[in-house]
């Protein structure tokens, strides 16, 4: 059975219009899990959903060799890294980053993220406005600079959220924006070399920088400076894009206020509903590529070998068959509820330990849960802005950056 296509002969201008809703809009229109199109005149099958998800993530039908633009491979992960990896390659490394990730490390940055927050207090109270994204990404790069043992006092400080938020924010871009992160990216690259050769020369094990320095690959050679740098980067840069998903649960606790009311009742147990909701609900990346390790029928549909897949992670976060009204911020979805791997899919779908799964989820959940708290402590107004979110941009946020009056 072939899979729908689109009528159009290349649907990027559609893409880029449409935005996050492209994907699902299309899935609905068709009545079906997939549709094949082109973009930037390549053929590309788009899949979504929580079957979708489980296929694409099982580890045995695709890989991610070539199934990103360039441009953005080089921003976010770059070649080689352990997202690009497979096999016993990929499990060695991914085994690294789930041990930097998880347990008392989560414990430890959330600590130095509360910390640098209470420090940071009068500061934004002598300021009177701050633009949240943009306190929570230096704060951010702050924190996880200093945890992973590679500090950045003053203008250095500066140079790396600088370096940070261009590869995050030009990722799904074209144009200028992307060249000048390119080039900043470097300027990061060069930095992350010089701390992990740092490390070798001194002989420290303890920080994240001295566990990636001494780590040997599934070659037992050490990792060569460039692919050490690219792995630091690798922890620093995805702990600062949380920024983000506090921004949008600032936004949330700002637009939807009775949910705020809900979760004073008992923030404990109700806290993560809330940090969930907020990952499904806000967009942040709307797809994930792969690319077909061998010919293979899903759901009578055939797919063959090299074929370019894309997995709308946005369109399975608000997929009406997973998430009752999913057009509704509800943090109360989650009660009771066990969501699969599959079905909550804002950094990705899958099973940390054995596939691609984002290993920095704990990370992100602990941050934005503690984010939440201290927001809830801080006496600050929200002025008239402009709080509309593109759909068309990636990753997005709201215009404004969402301005606080911190009093």
């Amino acid at each position: 059975m072939p899979i729908p296509r689109l009528a159009t002969p290349d649907s990027t201008f559609a893409f880029f219009r449409e935005g996050y809703g492209f994907i699902g809009k299309h899935c609905r229109e068709l009545r079906a899990d997939a549709f094949r199109t082109r973009l930037v005149l390549r053929p590309v099958t788009c899949l979504m959903g929580e079957d979708a998800a489980r296929l694409f993530y099982d580890g045995v039908h695709f890989d991610r060799r070539g199934a990103m633009p360039p441009t953005t491979l080089r921003l976010l992960q770059d070649k080689g890294s352990v997202q690009q990896l497979e096999g016993d390659r990929h499990h060695l490394r991914k085994a690294l980053f789930l041990d930097l990730l998880t347990g008392a490390e989560v414990e430890r940055i959330v600590a130095l993220f509360e910390e640098r927050w209470r420090a940071e207090v009068p500061v934004w109270r002598r300021q009177g406005r701050i633009a949240l994204h943009a306190a929570m990404m230096r704060l951010l790069c702050d924190v996880v600079c200093g945890w992973a043992g590679v500090p950045v006092p003053g203008k250095a400080l500066q140079r790396r959220t600088q370096e940070m938020a261009a590869m995050i924010g030009a990722a799904g871009s074209i144009g200028p924006s992307v060249l000048r992160a390119l080039m900043l990216r470097r300027r990061a690259e060069r930095w992350a070399r010089a701390a992990v050769q740092a490390s070798r020369q001194r002989g420290g094990d303890n920080t994240p920088v001295d566990r990636i320095a001494q780590f040997r690959d599934a070659d037992g050679r050490l990792l060569d400076p460039d692919s050490a740098a690219v792995e630091l980067l690798n922890l620093v840069r995805p702990t600062v894009a949380v920024a983000r998903f506090i921004t949008f649960a600032a936004c949330a606790l700002h637009t939807y206020p009775e949910t705020a009311f809900w979760l004073d009742e008992d923030a404990g147990t109700c806290l993560p509903f809330f940090v969930d909701e907020v990952r499904r609900f806000y967009p942040f990346f709307p797809v994930i590529g792969g690319r077909v390790r061998q010919d293979f029928v899903w759901q009578e549909h055939a797919f063959n070998h090299g074929d370019w897949v894309l997995l709308g992670l946005h369109a399975t976060n608000h997929d009406p068959r997973l998430w009752d009204d999913p057009e509704r911020f509800r943090p109360d979805r989650f009660a009771g509820r066990e969501t699969t791997g599959n079905a909550l899919a804002p950094q990705g779908a899958g099973d940390h330990a054995v596939d691609h799964r984002c290993p920095g989820e704990w990370f992100t959940r602990a941050l934005i849960g503690k984010a939440v708290m201290l927001l809830g402590r801080l006496d600050y107004r929200v002025p008239k802005q402009d709080l509309t979110i593109p759909q068309n941009r990636f990753p997005t946020l709201p215009r404004s950056g969402f301005v606080l009056e911190v009093v």
